[in-house]
């Protein structure tokens, strides 16, 4: 059977992010590659792989479930490059104060998700960021996103950063906190697993939300 050399690879990476912010939901291997947009074949190939490593296994009647989502959240993250996998466009905002420009981000239109420490403010209030990373769908975006936040271009050391995705796939399950849009808490502590300035430090408690969030999916499906 065809496996994969790497399931954190981008492609890869949208199953597992199905697996993980479904909690309880078991997958025909044609449902799973529907939601992630990716072909059946290339599930298949994901599948084995994850099987082989013990991440997933085959229930009684043959779908998919996940049997350690923390164990396989925590792998995946500590591969995961925030810095590394994605593209950056810099910009300065005069706003004094972080919370006013996170603000802003409710009149944009277009796709976008605030993750990394600006994000996990709004979901777990535990660092306060000083720097607002915002996931936009192509760099077309940028000049729009620039007027509307009223932000300056900069080369570097920019305290607005949009943010060119690996895959687009960081944009499953986006969710709303105070009429801001998030990616989910699952691409949140991907993304700040290795990030710097207590970025570990913040994963740790969208960590924490996260389990709860399970056991009450998992408790309400009983």
């Amino acid at each position: 059977m065809r496996k994969v050399k790497n399931i954190f690879e981008p492609r890869a990476s949208r199953i597992l992010r199905c697996l993980l912010t479904n909690p309880g939901k078991v997958w025909s291997i044609r449902g799973l590659a529907k939601e992630a947009q990716v072909s059946v074949g290339y599930t298949h190939a994901v599948t084995a792989s994850l099987l082989d490593l013990g991440y997933v296994i085959r229930n009684e009647v043959n779908l998919i479930e996940a049997t350690d989502p923390v164990k396989l959240l925590e792998r995946w993250a500590s591969y995961h490059q925030f810095y590394h996998e994605n593209k950056f466009l810099e910009y300065y905002t005069f706003e004094r104060e972080i919370e006013r420009i996170i603000e802003k981000t409710r009149s944009l239109k277009s796709d976008h998700a605030l993750t990394t420490l600006a994000g996990a403010y709004l979901v777990s209030p535990y660092v306060r960021p000083t720097v607002v990373d915002l996931y936009v769908r192509d760099e077309g975006q940028s000049r729009s996103i620039m007027e509307k936040l009223d932000l300056k271009l900069t080369p570097r050391d920019g305290n607005v950063r949009l943010v060119l995705p690996y895959d687009e796939g960081v944009f499953y399950k986006t969710q709303k906190v105070d009429d801001v849009r998030i990616v989910s808490n699952v691409q949140l502590y991907v993304d700040l697993i290795n990030y710097p300035a207590r970025g570990e430090e913040a994963a740790k408690a969208i960590l924490s939300t996260i389990r709860s969030e399970w056991s009450s999916s998992l408790l309400g499906g009983q």
